[in-house]
């Protein structure tokens, strides 16, 4: 009697499976912003830029649709990638620094700024390796 090892390769994940992953993540990325950005203002920073100010509501909302727009980038990569884990990854900490540059030279205050800034980290700290998690390698 001889046995054979099952010898096939391990399943990619869907783009189904990608895209549910990447709302979830979007979902809990949209509510840490949005919680982030309530407790710097509670705690006395300042949510004005440009003497405008950025309802608390407004994080959970920009941080939503530029998730998704990352979550659809990761299934174009899923598609057409050669490496689509590793593309995804450097593409959206890519994105992520470039995102700090409007904070940097808005005209707010340091607090202020130090705050969006982390109201984008936060996001890319959830949202980014959930997906890439979906990605093959």
């Amino acid at each position: 009697m001889t046995t054979t090892a099952n010898t096939t390769p391990a399943a990619t994940p869907t783009v189904g499976a990608l895209i549910r992953t990447g709302v979830v993540a979007t979902v809990a990325a949209s509510a840490a912003t949005t919680a982030v950005a309530a407790a710097g203002h509670a705690g006395g920073i300042s949510l004005d830029v440009g003497g405008a100010p950025i309802p608390v509501a407004g994080f959970g909302m920009l941080t939503a649709a530029f998730s998704l727009i990352g979550v659809v980038i990761a299934a174009l990569l899923s598609r057409f990638a050669r490496h689509p884990r590793r593309t995804f990854v450097r593409t959206t900490v890519a994105l992520t620094v470039l995102s700090l540059v409007p904070d940097v030279i808005a005209d707010a205050g340091a607090a202020t700024k130090a705050l969006l800034m982390l109201t984008h980290l936060v996001a890319a700290a959830i949202v980014i390796p959930t997906v890439a998690r979906r990605l093959a390698a």
